[in-house]
Formats: structure tokens, C-alpha cells, sequence
């Protein structure tokens, strides 16, 4: 199995494990890591990553990476995402997540996308096809920083989101830079990911993300829930303890 890891491109890599999902998730089974999402252990996670790979970052099992499984945890131990009745709108669904959502009593659950095959509706996320105040509950991770105009983004999340209810926002977040990084003349995919880290990112955002959604209207609150785990738990579930939950409120 040593081969498939180091051999195949991460694309390819990530196709065959969709189709090969319960073939990886018998073959790696063991006791070094948990997935918190299906709570099987395995001897080891498949490496991940477009500039970079990253070592134990995939779980065999869900195809979850280290930002799913931390959500999972926040959302399960902080939140009151399994227990109360939600009207939740699920902007570009991780199928990490998809399956187990739409099996939840609790959740009156739509998925929204304009291209994702597990889209209940199609639609951009500038222009969102509900009415004002829809939904309690947002989740919308790593997409804003495929967005051209991410603000147009924001301001329709915000628009569709009931006062009282709170969204998820995730990006990819540089803890170290204040000002996001965005240049529109980039738009060479090879350029885009030389710069942006990834071919299709338009920006790299910073501190002041949290500037930008709250001049959408949002109330938000940076959440750095690694923090809040041992570092056993980091290390059995293979999380990373820098990542930042954006939480944002619409009162």
C-alpha cells in the first residue's frame, strides 16, 4: 500500500480513495489515530496537500482532513448542532459531513452549490435563491476564498440567516498576516498557486477577515478550539491546534 501513498498525484490519490473507501478504511485500521466523525481508529491517516503534503492528514474513513475533524469536535462538544431542531443551510457540503447531517432528525438540512453533485439546489453563493432570515444554522467552509467577490458573498450569508442564528465561516486564515492578500491580476492557475497556495484561491486572507465579516453585519468570534484539547486528543484525532473557527452571529 506504501506505493499507492508515494506514487499517485493527490488528486488521484483523493479519487481513489472515494472509490476505494471501504477497502482503506479496513486496511488501515489499528489504534494510533481516531476520526471523531465515524469514532474508528486507525493505524495511520493518508498524507494530503497541493504545495506541501502533509503527513497523517486524511482519514481513510470519512475523507475527512485535520479542519473537518476539529469542527466535528467543536460542533459535538459546544454546540447545539446534534441536539435541537435547526433549519441549516450547507454552502459546497464536505462529504466528510454530507451523509450523517442529512441522517439527523434534528436538522431541516439543504445543501446549496452551483457545480457540487451533492447540491440540493444550484445556485451561486452572490445570489442565493431564499428569503431573508431562512435559517439558524450556516456552514460555509473554504469557499469565500474561491470568491471573487467575497463580500457579496457575505453580505447574502448574513441576508439569509435568522437574527439569533450563527454561521460557520471557514477559510483558510494566516494568524500571522493582518491584511488579506488579494491581486486580480493573478489568474494563471500555476501563479495562483505559487502565490495563493492553491490553483484556484483568489486571496490570502488575514486577521482582518474578521473586519470583513463584520461589516457584512456579523457579530463574530474567532475561536481557536485546538487550544481547548489536551495534546492527546490532538494527537489521536490529528488535529492541528493553530486552526481558527470563525463563529459569526446575526442578532
Amino acid at each position: 500500500m506504501k506505493w499507492l501513498l508515494n506514487f499517485f498525484p493527490r488528486p488521484l490519490l483523493i479519487r481513489l480513495s472515494q472509490w476505494g473507501r471501504p477497502f482503506l478504511d479496513l486496511w488501515f485500521r489499528g489504534n494510533q489515530f481516531t476520526d471523531p466523525i465515524n469514532k474508528k481508529s486507525y493505524r495511520k491517516f493518508l498524507p494530503y496537500g497541493y504545495v506541501r503534503q502533509r503527513n497523517n492528514a486524511l482519514s481513510p474513513g470519512t475523507l475527512s482532513l485535520e479542519r473537518h475533524r476539529l469542527l466535528w469536535l467543536y460542533l459535538e462538544r459546544e454546540t447545539n448542532f446534534f441536539k435541537n431542531r435547526l433549519k441549516v443551510l450547507h454552502v459546497a457540503p464536505e462529504q466528510s459531513f454530507y451523509k450523517i447531517f442529512k441522517k439527523l432528525n434534528n436538522l431541516d438540512y439543504t445543501t446549496v452549490d452551483l457545480y457540487s453533485p451533492l447540491a440540493d439546489v444550484k445556485a451561486d453563493i452572490c445570489d442565493l435563491p431564499f428569503k431573508e432570515n431562512q435559517f439558524d444554522v450556516i456552514l460555509c467552509n473554504h469557499v469565500l476564498e474561491h470568491i471573487p467577490d467575497d463580500k457579496k458573498a457575505m453580505e447574502e450569508l448574513y441576508r439569509v440567516l435568522k437574527p439569533g442564528g450563527w454561521a460557520i465561516l471557514q477559510v483558510p486564515l494566516d494568524a500571522l498576516r493582518l491584511k488579506t492578500f488579494q491581486d486580480d491580476t493573478i489568474t494563471e492557475p500555476k501563479e495562483r498557486m505559487r502565490v495563493f497556495g492553491q490553483y484556484d484561491h483568489v486571496r490570502l486572507y488575514g486577521m482582518d477577515y474578521f473586519e470583513k465579516l463584520q461589516k457584512s453585519g456579523f457579530s463574530t468570534q474567532a475561536i481557536n478550539y485546538g487550544k481547548e484539547l489536551t495534546r492527546e486528543e490532538i494527537a489521536r484525532f490529528g488535529v492541528v491546534s493553530h486552526e481558527i473557527i470563525p463563529r459569526c452571529f446575526k442578532h
